[in-house]
């Protein structure tokens, strides 16, 4: 089955400024014969005619950076997507649609495509000093599409402290040729004692790559030095199942790294 999956994401988040939305967040379809189709509704909510012009590059989520364009990819989709119309002019309070086509050929070997479609609006202002300027602010939808048949493959690496971000962090290794976007659901203990447990956000984990997910925590709250239990599920949806792994590992706090 070939699937196409869009997710908007704000590359440059200055949306008041922008005063342009993208939307829906997901879509998901199926297409048949190496073709597949989805649409994007861009919405002018400013006051002024908004100019915008679409592109697409090849993108991944790294292990610590998190989403990062890329200059070539073997999963690059760009050669085989097509969008219409690619620069349009929104009046305000208005919305717009582009159709997005993916096409195929038939020797393609079974695997995940993917791409960025930037939102791109060029708007003129002017300065503190009265000069004209040029901002520029763009909002990105990420594609994946599936072609034939491919599955998720997700494993638990390891546990760790994050130095400079202070918090603990969940190691997620994705072996297999499908990238999902799990949730953790993980309580801390300490022996016998229940220390917190919370659940993350959604995040991608790329296929065959892996990615340190943050779990916002200890914050504020203070841990000793030693080592703790961290458990839980993670859990993603793949078709129309939702997928459930178990975890139990270990992870240490450092007298060095200990909360202050």
């Amino acid at each position: 089955m070939t699937s196409v999956c869009l997710s908007a994401l704000t590359v440059f988040p200055n949306l008041a400024k922008a005063q342009v939305g993208v939307s829906p967040l997901i879509i998901q379809s199926e297409a048949r014969r190496g073709q597949a189709q989805g649409m994007i509704t861009i919405k002018n909510t400013g006051n002024t005619r908004k100019r915008v012009r679409l592109y697409a590059q090849p993108f991944t989520y790294s292990r610590d950076a998190g989403f990062q364009i890329l200059k070539s990819s073997p999963n690059d989709l760009t050669p085989y997507l097509q969008f219409s119309p690619r620069e349009l002019t929104i009046p305000p309070n208005t919305r717009r649609r582009v159709r997005l086509y993916t096409r195929m050929p038939p020797n393609l070997p079974d695997r995940e495509l993917r791409a960025v479609v930037f939102n791109e609006t060029l708007k003129q202002t002017k300065d503190g000093d009265g000069n004209n300027v040029a901002l520029k602010t763009r909002i990105g939808v990420t594609v994946f599409v599936a072609n034939g048949d491919i599955a998720s493959e997700l494993k638990i690496d390891k546990a760790g402290f994050n130095r400079k971000k202070e918090q603990i962090q969940l190691l997620v290794s994705n072996k297999g040729n499908e990238t999902v976007r799990p949730k953790i659901r993980w309580k801390l203990s300490h022996g016998k004692t229940t220390i917190h447990a919370d659940e993350t956000r959604k995040n991608f984990v790329i296929a065959q790559s892996d990615r340190n997910i943050l779990l916002n925590f200890p914050a504020k709250k203070q841990l000793a030095p030693g080592i703790y239990q961290l458990s839980g599920n993670l859990e993603w949806k793949e078709d129309e199942d939702v997928r459930k792994l178990p975890f139990n590992v270990n992870v240490t706090i450092p007298t060095s790294d200990a909360v202050k």
